[in-house]
């Protein structure tokens, strides 16, 4: 219930964050035409995209509240994942526009009106910095909110970056700033977007979630009391903040309330130690030649599943 409901919170945030940005887009173009602002207008179009990714964090977080259903087992985790790569990808087409318009206007400069933009850009800082701050707790734990997140936060640097520039144009006429921070602006998009778009594709493809060591959860795993030996381990994300595993774990023979005992064991220290809360555990079982070193030689295995979901 209080994800659900934190969910909702998020939404509407989302939704009003949405409207407030898609008004300040009309109202930045309008005023980049008239003071002949590149910069503004690039910053218009970099606004748009954040219209566009909020838009479509919103959607993620819809999807992702929905729960799991007969065709679609897993529930909707990827959606924001999903979301969150498509955002990037707007990021980085944006950018090659604004590179290339901002390397025409550098060879032709034309004459800005430095108070107009200094106005324009001081209210989308205020925009952008105020709907940075009120996502920034979501945007840790959740990488679909993060991609807005970051939109917002290039975005309110992009604005502070006019301000100075329409400083330097009005005390000294030098009109290339302009161009010039249309393109730090497009360089500071692409540079925002490659890690969503790195982190997105890693889930997407099922990688190892970010942070983790294959070998520290083996080794983690091999030292739980009656576990002989761990393979076939693989651990993927689900979404952006729900991680799953599955593996063969070889134990001695024994009786099934022994073994109940091991797996509670793993999937305590998994979830608390590496945040691992969806997995699936094939027991193998061995029965052995007792030496000094203990189990020593098997002599026939057979297995028995484990599965734990939160």
């Amino acid at each position: 219930m209080h994800s659900h409901d934190h969910g909702q919170a998020t939404g509407q945030v989302l939704k009003w964050s949405l409207a407030a940005t898609f008004a300040f887009v009309a109202v930045e173009v309008f005023a980049g035409i008239q003071a002949h602002s590149l910069a503004l207008i690039s910053d218009a179009g970099h606004n748009f995209t954040d219209g566009l990714a909020l838009l479509l964090a919103w959607i993620g977080v819809y999807l992702q509240s929905k729960p799991a259903d007969e065709t679609k087992t897993y529930g909707y985790h990827r959606a924001g994942v999903l979301t969150a790569f498509i955002n990037a990808l707007t990021l980085v087409i944006l950018s090659g526009w604004i590179l290339y318009a901002s390397v025409v206007r550098l060879r032709s400069p034309q004459p800005v009106h430095a108070g107009i933009m200094m106005g324009i850009a001081a209210l989308g800082l205020i925009l952008n910095g105020g709907i940075t701050w009120v996502l920034r707790q979501a945007s840790r734990h959740d990488i679909n909110i993060r991609g807005a997140f970051i939109h917002m936060f290039g975005d309110a640097l992009g604005s502070a970056a006019i301000i100075a520039g329409a400083i330097v144009i009005r005390y000294t006429g030098w009109e290339q700033v302009d161009p010039a921070l249309s393109i730090l602006i497009g360089i500071l998009i692409v540079w925002t977007a490659w890690g969503i778009i790195r982190e997105a594709l890693n889930i997407l493809l099922e990688g190892l979630p970010s942070g983790l060591q294959l070998q520290d959860v083996t080794s983690s795993m091999r030292a739980v009391e009656g576990v002989l030996d761990v393979h076939d381990l693989h651990i993927w994300s689900l979404g952006s903040s729900t991680r799953a595993l599955s593996c063969h774990v070889l134990i001695a023979d024994v009786p099934p309330s022994k073994s109940d005992g091991i797996l509670h064991q793993l999937n305590a220290m998994l979830a608390g130690r590496f945040r691992i809360g969806h997995t699936t555990v094939q027991f193998e079982h061995v029965g052995c030649a007792i030496s000094e070193s203990g189990c020593a030689i098997p002599v026939r295995a057979e297995g028995h599943e484990g599965h734990r979901h939160s």
